[in-house]
């Protein structure tokens, strides 16, 4: 079970390993291995709705980065079994982040949360949001009326979400952020100062000039390369769907105490 209150760093670690939001995670290091190949090769469903360009035609390239900065295993010549996300490069990132929300926080910027992932971190994303909110900065309500050819995009919990038939659905595309960015530019409104998400909704904010920070798996590398070149000021790197929602409440309540956004 969850362990109660705001941890530790030490105890977040364990947590996290135990949950299997780090340490040896679900994601087979086939499935890893193709993610990157796939990037490598210009499929741009992997881009996450950021433009790499020719930059990133090597997968190991795409596997060196990804050792680096999630902690998946660095032997190319490992091609089956199970795959690993470093808890402490976790932990780490999760400090990073924190230092940004304290910067919008103290700025009472506007901040704009959205999840492709919403079976998994929504709730993380809400209560981040209210965290900040009761900081006093504007948690930005998108326009009425978006969609994508996907679905339409909502927003439940201050988080912007896919709706697909009755369904908030899991999406990695950029198209639900750039619908909201191009929706707020045509009403005249400005744009968020920080976008607090995931997939392709932090990657399309960030190609955007946006600041942009969030969370991706080990098999989702675009974020991360995005990280590496700047595109993207923090990712978190974890596995984004682990049994319980429930998992990713110590992550959480560490994350806001690191920014200074609890009592």
């Amino acid at each position: 079970m969850p362990i109660p209150g705001t941890p530790s760093r030490a105890e977040l670690v364990d947590h996290l390993v135990r949950t299997r939001i780090t340490g040896d995670v679900a994601t087979p290091r086939e499935n890893n291995l193709s993610h990157y190949r796939q990037l490598a090769n210009g499929n741009r469903h992997y881009w996450l709705g950021l433009e790499l360009g020719d930059r990133w035609t090597d997968e190991q390239d795409v596997l060196a980065v990804m050792a680096e900065r999630v902690g998946v295993h660095d032997d190319p010549e490992y091609r089956y079994g199970q795959d690993t996300i470093d808890p402490e490069l976790t932990v780490a990132a999760l400090e990073r982040m924190a230092g940004r929300l304290r910067k919008a926080a103290d700025g009472q910027q506007r901040v704009l949360f959205a999840t492709g992932h919403p079976g998994g971190l929504l709730d993380v994303h809400r209560a981040t949001a209210a965290a900040l909110r009761t900081a006093g900065c504007e948690i930005v309500v998108i326009p009425d009326g978006l969609q994508t050819d996907e679905g339409y995009v909502m927003q439940f919990a201050d988080v912007a979400v896919l709706e697909h038939g009755a369904t908030l659905w899991h999406t990695h595309s950029g198209e639900p952020m750039k619908a909201i960015l191009t929706g707020l530019e045509r009403e005249g409104r400005p744009l968020p100062d920080l976008v607090v998400a995931d997939h392709g909704w932090a990657g399309y904010a960030g190609q955007h000039g946006v600041d942009s920070v969030g969370y991706a798996d080990c098999n989702d590398p675009a974020l991360f390369l995005a990280e590496a070149e700047g595109t993207v000021q923090v990712v978190v790197p974890l596995d984004d769907h682990v049994v319980s929602p429930r998992y990713y409440d110590p992550m959480t309540a560490f994350l806001l105490g690191e920014a200074g956004l609890v009592e």
